[in-house]
């Protein structure tokens, strides 16, 4: 059974612009995919805490030498991992809060990138170890020109970062849905919402 896996990081729990475009998407996902499955997590709720020590110790401990505690603290980690690699297609929403990916998706990421279980370093190479095999990332912007080739892109280190990291993983098809200007007047912002949510359609 097809399974999206949706990560909501805004911390808007209305009004928001990358929940609205994500909510047209996983309605043109489930017409699509009729009898799938979704997960999906509002990670900006707290119930992902920023990692801790004792997990980072988890991480690079052996299977054989866990105790209750790591096993405990990597717990959460074994979870996320889980849904991300049963996950046909994981469907992120990134509003740009300055200039990088909200506290609350970096706190997601890091349970999720792990050695031996995302990702493996062999003779001096990495290799992505995620079965995801697409990523759909719906990013706001509550001014005009982050984009590539605009004025203001250098400033934009939201969709290099989750470019990079989601390639990484091993994930190879991977799209960006943009609105820029959610800050601006009720028509443009309409008008552009409607573009974003053409480009799910096509996506989906």
């Amino acid at each position: 059974m097809t399974l999206l896996l949706r990560i909501n990081s805004s911390s808007r729990r209305t009004g928001s612009h990358s929940a609205a475009v994500a909510d047209h998407f996983e309605t043109c996902f489930r017409e699509r995919h009729p009898g799938c499955r979704v997960i999906s997590r509002q990670v900006a709720d707290g119930s992902i805490p920023i990692i801790s020590q004792k997990t980072i110790e988890g991480f690079y401990t052996p299977a054989e030498n866990m105790t209750d505690d790591l096993k405990a603290a990597t717990e959460l980690s074994d979870t996320l991992i889980g849904e991300l690699q049963e996950a046909d297609t994981l469907l992120i929403t990134a509003p740009i809060y300055n200039f990088s990916v909200p506290a609350a998706l970096k706190a997601w990421i890091d349970q999720i990138v792990r050695m031996g279980h995302t990702f493996s370093y062999r003779d001096g190479a990495f290799a992505g170890l995620a079965r995801t095999r697409r990523a759909v990332v719906v990013c706001a912007y509550g001014a005009e020109g982050y984009l590539e080739g605009q004025p203001f892109s250098a400033a934009n280190f939201v969709e290099p970062y989750l470019r990079f990291l989601l390639s990484f993983l091993g994930i190879r098809d991977i799209r960006f849905i943009s609105v820029q200007g959610t800050t601006g007047d009720a028509e443009t912002v309409a008008a552009r919402l409607d573009a974003a949510k053409d480009e799910c359609r096509l996506a989906a």
